[in-house]
């Protein structure tokens, strides 16, 4: 069986490595990861594009064996879906609690479209509007109750060590981020 051998590689490298297998035409292959969150990126990219997962957890190795079950189709989405990244947890320069209020403002009115994003990703200080302490938590959750995928950036989760803080979305990596994002008809981002 072909390994991908993606232990001790930093986000977003286990996915791409895992993608060029996928666009090679690999139907079955196995992928070694070292971490959780890689496991987990990897798993969600894989079962995107019509595989099945089976983990195994070793003492310091991972093992993902992927079979591919069905091609993945055409873009199921609409041509007014869109997509929004936003970098930071205010919208505009810091005044006063302005561009709080702004984004929650902002993530509410979102919430309250008729079609709500298909997206909405969280990087670099954004991720706290992800953590109990945020005043756009509401606005978030009530995204994500609407069916809006939340992706949070697990690199800048690590960066300012608010994993354990984190109530909503799906800790995520560039690649995915990148292909979420850009990948609808009208990719939004503000920071």
């Amino acid at each position: 069986m072909y390994v991908i051998d993606a232990r001790g590689l930093d986000c977003p490298k286990p996915v791409i490595k895992t993608k060029e297998a996928v666009d090679k035409g690999s139907r079955e292959f196995a992928v070694w990861v070292d971490n959780d969150i890689a496991a987990s990126n990897v798993t969600r990219y894989l079962e995107g594009q019509g595989y099945d997962v089976r983990r195994e957890d070793g003492d310091s190795t991972i093992v993902l064996n992927a079979k591919l079950q069905k091609e993945s189709g055409a873009d199921s989405g609409r041509s007014d879906d869109y997509g929004v990244l936003l970098t930071s947890d205010m919208i505009g320069a810091e005044s006063g609690g302005l561009g709080e209020v702004l984004m929650k403002s902002y993530l509410g009115t979102l919430a309250q479209k008729e079609r709500p994003p298909v997206v909405v990703a969280l990087m670099n200080r954004a991720v706290f509007m992800a953590t109990d302490a945020s005043s756009v938590l509401s606005a978030l959750t009530e995204l994500a109750d609407r069916g809006s995928l939340i992706l949070v950036c697990g690199t800048c989760v690590k960066h300012f060590g608010i994993m354990d803080e984190l109530k909503i979305g799906v800790v995520s990596n560039m690649f995915e981020i990148t292909e979420a994002v850009f990948g609808t008809p009208k990719p939004i981002v503000i920071g």
